[in-house]
């Protein structure tokens, strides 16, 4: 199958004492994942906050580039597109970010947003044609255009303002849309509705989601594939059906544990998860990152870094628990990722 979009081996690093420090912070490690041209998917990227989720979706909408890695779009880096494969990307590839009011200016109705883009993209020949197209964009989402534009933005709901960007998505017709937390600012009733929403688009208009979150409940409710991560490297990805139900990785396994169980009075028996102090400074260039939390941790975990191993068909896991196995390329990795 053709890859739509593909994140090859990218690395990205940050300098983490001031503009004078050679100290740098590797953000994400070595990540790649592919989503394929002919068949739409979800592919949920989860971790903990600061694993790298939100440096991964950054680099696959071309806000920033890779420190090592290629990110690609129809078989061409980001960084190398002339102006009009730009601007096809630009529509292609849409973002809706975890905070819906941030991304609106204040001075602007929330109409100003949609109509841009309409204007922007030549989407429709006239003014009628263009409320027409946002006003059933709106309704897509479940909101009454009445109801919702001529409004600020502090005016509406954080549900609305979020469900307004979906419109936005939904406007432009991608083809790939990264999702950075969308739902972990609003009420858990209106969580439903634009999961839903983005449901939709996948199965009504063939659009392939990049889900990032740190919830694996509504990971596993949403999504066809996952890639965990834990301080910007890659520990486990495969079929989201797989990875939660059976996790491999010590991490996967103790995430999946900490799920609260609909029995308050009820405790997952299993390993727990352990927090250290200096856990969030521990970016070291040797030895696994996750050794220190690790139930499971021997001599080799502190000495090197793992790999990711082909545990299964389309799955990898990156732990000494598996070092049996064949190591996986990129390019399997990728696959298991799509």
């Amino acid at each position: 199958m053709t890859a739509l979009l593909e994140a090859r081996g990218v690395s990205k690093t940050f300098n983490a004492g001031g503009f004078f420090s050679k100290k740098q912070l590797v953000a994400l490690d070595n990540a790649s994942l592919v989503i394929d041209a002919d068949r739409p998917s979800i592919t949920a990227i989860a971790g903990e906050s600061g694993s790298g989720k939100t440096t991964l979706a950054r680099l696959i909408l071309g806000i920033i580039q890779p420190s090592a890695g290629q990110m690609l779009y129809k078989g061409k880096e980001l960084d190398k597109m002339d102006g009009a494969e730009r601007r096809s990307f630009r529509r292609e590839v849409q973002a809706i970010f975890q905070d819906p009011f941030e991304v609106y200016n204040p001075f602007y109705k929330v109409d100003h947003t949609l109509v841009l883009s309409v204007e922007k993209f030549g989407l429709a020949k006239s003014r009628a044609e263009a409320r027409d197209l946002i006003e059933n964009a709106l309704r897509t989402v479940g909101l009454r255009p009445e109801e919702t534009l001529g409004r600020y933005p502090h005016q509406l709901s954080g549900g609305q303002r979020q469900r307004v960007m979906v419109a936005r998505a939904f406007l432009l017709k991608p083809r790939v849309i990264v999702a950075d937390e969308p739902v972990s600012m609003v009420d858990a009733s209106l969580r439903a509705t634009i999961l839903e929403s983005l449901l939709k688009l996948n199965q009504e208009l063939g659009v392939s989601l990049v889900y990032i979150t740190h919830d694996l409940t509504t990971a596993y409710q949403l999504s066809g594939s996952i890639l965990m991560l834990y301080q910007g490297s890659v520990v486990e990805v495969g079929d989201v059906e797989r990875v939660i139900k059976d996790p491999q990785h010590p991490y996967t396994r103790l995430l999946v544990g900490s799920i609260p169980l609909p029995n308050p009075k009820l405790r997952r028996s299993g390993d727990k998860l352990r927090v250290t102090l200096d856990e969030v400074s521990a970016n070291l260039s040797e030895g696994c990152r996750f050794a220190d939390r690790c139930p499971y941790v021997t001599a080799i975990c502190r000495e090197s870094s793992p790999r990711l191993y082909l545990t299964e068909p389309r799955r990898a896991t990156a732990c000494y628990l598996f070092k049996d196995s064949p190591t996986a390329t990129s390019e399997e990795v990728s696959r298991a990722s799509a």
